[in-house]
């Protein structure tokens, strides 16, 4: 049994430098996996891998111990990860192992779960871990099957989301994997495709593939304009997080994004819409001037997912640009980004950005941590005081909702940093919200707004 690194397993999958997820840890997880998919009756999984350098190796030594555990798996290979949760939903029961970094840097890499269509996280990931502390294994014969799923993942994206008219669209990949795949899926729809680093390089030799970073889409920017595109879509390194792009060259936050797609959606149908604590506070009246209702979720796919199925919401989505939906539950940042295509076709996207109401918003803002993130939280909920809120939510940090905006606390699930954003209707309200959040976590300093 190896001795496991502290924080190597996440609030919601495995993550960490590869000089600590190593083979060896790869080779144990799995072999806790191939037991716990025992116990819940799973025989059959299906691995993918990302494109980093360390993947195949980490991906071969987690295949060699699920099929040590008896685990028939349906080896993907080289994939993204919205193919591999298709191929789980379509071959094996909902069940699934991803290895990728997402969008982390190029040293990092990860594991990504499920069995039986729930998201391994939280307690059930940490009973993974239990059971490799305590050597609590199997041992059975399994089997290797190849499976290439890119043909019937087309086709399906394709019969569920129809397009009005073609579209030329830029695509920019950041070397990461969905460069295998995103361009051969918007050709499919009809739409002419430029590529932009779609060859798939772990080194991310042009930008980092993380489109939540607005820095990392002034290329995409540069080539919609300068071939007068009608869309720009930029996903990360695993293809789960979806950046926009319009013909203007403008930049659609995650979240306003989400506000297009929600009112696309219940303009064909009353429903439930989801945001995370993360989101701008203008979705709540938004949607209810759209017909709708809806709800703050944790920040996290495993708990957009859970909270999409029991709520039978029709949207769901993230700042950070995860996106699900009512007909394809997984958050696949290339079928989102067809989704767009397809609202594109209906309405002007240009003009609908323009109707959305505005506020004053920051980015995320981070304070590096030496200590427990939840911890610190938790402490700051007990002493802090703010006055003029009108309601504070604690289901993923501090939400603390004024009648003019809102300021969230956050701890982060994947690095020790503090999370601070805030809104406001006006700069004097961002400027009292900002002295709120200040003294709250203080001694800690809040980073500027501006370099």
């Amino acid at each position: 049994m190896p001795v496991l690194a502290h924080g190597l397993f996440k609030a919601y999958d495995i993550r960490a430098q590869t000089s600590l997820l190593t083979p060896e840890v790869a080779h144990f997880v799995g072999r806790a996996l191939g037991a716990e998919a025992h116990a819940r009756g799973v025989q059959q999984i299906a691995v993918a891998r990302d494109g980093r350098f360390s993947s195949p190796a980490l991906a071969s030594a987690l295949i060699d111990a699920l099929v040590a555990s008896g685990i028939t798996v349906l080896d993907m290979g080289l994939a993204a990860t919205p193919l591999l949760y298709f191929a789980a939903r379509q071959y094996s029961d909902g069940s699934g192992v991803m290895i990728t970094g997402s969008h982390n840097p190029s040293d990092y890499n990860g594991i990504k779960m499920t069995l039986a269509g729930e998201t391994i996280d939280g307690e059930a990931l940490q009973a993974l871990r239990l059971r490799i502390e305590n050597d609590d294994f199997i041992v059975g014969q399994g089997q290797v099957q190849p499976l290439d799923i890119s043909q019937a993942y087309y086709a399906a994206v394709v019969a569920a989301v129809s397009l009005q008219r073609p579209f030329k669209v830029v695509v920019d990949c950041g070397n990461g994997v969905p460069g295998a795949f995103a361009p051969a899926l918007y050709r499919a729809l009809g739409c002419e495709v430029i590529e932009l680093y779609c060859q798939v390089d772990g080194a991310f030799p042009h930008h980092h593939p993380d489109p939540q970073v607005e820095e990392n889409l002034a290329d995409l920017k540069r080539a919609v304009v300068a071939h007068a595109a009608d869309l720009g879509l930029a996903f990360d390194g695993d293809g789960d997080r979806l950046g926009v792009v319009t013909r203007d060259g403008e930049s659609i936050a995650g979240d306003r994004l989400l506000m297009l797609f929600a009112a696309a959606a219940l303009a064909k149908q009353p429903g439930h819409i989801l945001y995370d604590v993360k989101s701008s506070g203008l979705i709540a009246a938004w949607v209810r001037s759209k017909g709708g209702s809806c709800e703050a979720i944790p920040t996290g796919h495993g708990h957009m997912k859970r909270h999409l199925q029991s709520t039978q919401a029709l949207v769901a989505g993230e700042l950070s640009g995860h996106f699900a939906f009512n007909d394809w539950p997984d958050d696949d940042a290339l079928f989102a980004g067809a989704k767009c295509l397809q609202m594109m076709a209906e309405q002007d996207l240009s003009e609908a950005l323009q109707i959305l109401p505005r506020s004053l918003v920051t980015p995320e803002l981070q304070v590096a941590l030496a200590q427990d993130g939840h911890q610190l939280v938790a402490e700051i909920a007990k002493k802090a005081v703010f006055p003029l809120a009108l309601r504070i939510f604690a289901i993923d940090g501090l939400r603390i909702e004024y009648a003019d905006g809102f300021g969230l606390i956050r701890a982060s699930n994947t690095t020790p940093v503090l999370t601070l954003r805030m809104e406001s209707q006006t700069a004097l309200g961002l400027a009292r919200i900002r002295a709120e959040l200040a003294a709250a976590i203080a001694p800690l300093q809040l980073p500027p707004l501006m370099p």
